[in-house]
């Protein structure tokens, strides 16, 4: 492996820990989190489920609505899209319900990846092997979530326009058919973390904040109250980013060379930029957008989640209004009203900036806040600070605790799914094991891969952590101080609230197969791969 890929994109301390020469530069990874306890629980369906709601791509799951799922992809273009899932497929592992009964319970769930891939597979395929896929989860009594169908879908022979060719499987855990739905499994998870690197990781946190930050350096002095509120939030992402774009996301780069896209990467997530809203990144708008969640005055937060037992949700919703209740007692010290914010000519200047030029893209969208009202300046600073720290800790620092076994989340595929009657087919029947991994990521990807995202999963000595600053001094405001303090104790409260609920046995998805807590949502870390740690901002 040429260890100056490292060097490249990485001038943290943690580089020297984990290149080591015996003799010759060798390559030692440590054991990642989710084989720590046992070697094999990440093939259950309950951990492929579980991952949906506690991995490191949280937040793209939805709530199954509308049966068939339906594509929302131009008809003229790609032809008939429709889902080719029946009731039948499902009904065999509802429980006894019926899908309408199910629907209506709000216990069908989908992760739904077939119209993000579907326009580029035909250019994928020239070099991998690939579906769009669609997977249906049933939540089950005991809180875990079961996949009942994957459906892996491919562009008609006769032409895109023509619509999909499709194939439904269904759970089997005996013979050939139990290796045939590990297969799509791992399918599905290409996909997944596909999407995981480019949206959910790179265009969610690293991407659409830059412009948040450029225009703060421009527009609002180092004296500035909202300066001062949101620099920690902005510490090294202009870095990191600038190196990003020098070995990571760059042509030929890393990201094309290690995952399924390729070159198509970086066109895959500027098309899903074109939906993606600002005041959707907000924690309770994200949750409700996907039906995850319903407002109900009486609950927590003001929301009743679907999935009680979701742990990214549960956890990240505790540390979405600490974050907002600090905002909101800081901005009030400097805005008692609207008219304040409405004449502060730097903060107008900033936002103006922010969205027109920064988003320039986007900027017409009626959902921008227009930044006239106090509450406008609180939710966007909310979203901001949610964004470059807990959103960001948590699609990044389990990169590695989970993807560090490839076998768990391969980045790319080699085979279509056997047929019967086929070399490839014997060859499964002979050895499932050697199957499965000439389908995913090969050797040479899977080392580049592993030696970036142990990086990225690291935490470095210098860190500042949320609910911290580098500086005491960084501002003369008693009444900030105050206030900030308030924010890092309602922090360590959470933080122990949140041991107390890994501890919770009846909280099966806290836990999983894999025996490996929720902790990527707890404040405070150590140096190094600790799977836990919210730092200030985007630093890695």
């Amino acid at each position: 492996l040429p260890t100056d890929i490292l060097s490249k994109i990485s001038p943290l301390p943690a580089l020297k820990e984990i290149l080591r020469t015996d003799g010759e530069q060798v390559l030692k990874f440590p054991p990642p989190h989710v084989i720590q306890v046992s070697k094999s629980a990440w093939m259950t369906d309950e951990e492929f489920g579980r991952e949906m709601v506690a991995g490191v791509n949280p937040c793209v799951i939805r709530l199954l609505q509308e049966f068939p799922p339906k594509s929302t992809l131009d008809t003229i273009v790609y032809g008939d899209q429709s889902s080719t899932i029946t009731k039948e497929h499902l009904e065999v592992n509802l429980g006894g319900l019926t899908v309408e009964e199910a629907l209506n319970g709000n216990r069908l769930f989908i992760l739904d990846y077939h119209d993000a891939f579907m326009p580029y597979l035909e250019r994928i395929n020239l070099t991998a092997k690939a579906y769009a896929t669609r997977t249906i989860l049933f939540l089950k009594d005991d809180g875990t979530l079961k996949p009942v169908a994957i459906e892996l879908s491919l562009p008609h022979s006769n032409g895109v326009q023509y619509g999909a060719e499709s194939k439904v499987f269904l759970p089997s855990d005996v013979g050939e058919e139990s290796t045939i739905w590990l297969l799509a499994k791992a399918h599905v998870i290409v996909n997944d973390s596909c999407y995981h690197q480019l949206i959910s990781h790179w265009l969610n946190t690293h991407a659409t904040i830059e412009p948040f930050i450029i225009a703060t350096n421009r527009h609002l002095s180092v004296l500035h109250p909202i300066n001062k509120l949101l620099y920690p939030h902005y510490r090294d992402t202009i870095n990191i980013n600038g190196l990003a774009r020098q070995a990571l996301i760059n042509a030929d780069g890393i990201i094309e060379q290690t995952f399924l896209p390729g070159p198509n990467s970086v066109e895959i997530s500027s098309a899903v930029y074109k939906n993606w809203v600002f005041t959707d990144q907000a924690l309770p708008a994200d949750l409700i957008k996907r039906g995850l969640a319903i407002e109900d005055s009486s609950s927590p937060h003001g929301l009743r989640l679907v999935i009680q037992d979701y742990p990214y949700a549960v956890d990240g919703l505790e540390i979405w209004d600490a974050i907002k209740t600090w905002v909101q007692e800081y901005a009030s010290l400097y805005y008692p009203t609207d008219e304040a914010v409405q004449k502060d000519t730097e903060l107008q200047t900033w936002w103006k900036e922010a969205v027109e030029k920064g988003h320039g893209d986007l900027k017409d969208k009626p959902w921008w806040p227009k930044m006239q009202t106090l509450q406008d300046l609180v939710q966007s600073c909310s979203i901001i600070i949610w964004t470059a720290s807990a959103l960001h800790a948590a699609v990044n620092f389990g990169q590695y605790p989970y993807g560090g076994y490839i076998l768990n989340r391969p980045t790319l595929s080699r085979r279509f799914i056997p047929e019967k009657g086929t070399p490839e087919y014997d060859e499964m029947v002979k050895s499932p094991q050697k199957a499965y991994l000439r389908t995913i990521t090969p050797k040479y990807q899977t080392l580049v891969d592993l030696s970036v995202i142990e990086i990225l999963s690291r935490h470095a000595s210098d860190e500042v952590y949320l609910g911290e600053r580098d500086s005491k001094f960084w501002t003369s405001d008693s009444r900030a101080v105050q206030a900030f303090q308030k924010f890092g104790s309602k922090l360590t409260e959470i933080e122990g609230k949140i041991i107390e609920r890994n501890k919770d046995s009846s909280l099966k998805n806290r836990y999983g197969p894999i025996q490996l807590p929720y902790n990527l949502l707890l404040r405070s870390s150590e140096e190094g791969l600790t799977f836990r740690g919210i730092p200030n901002s985007i630093s890695i």
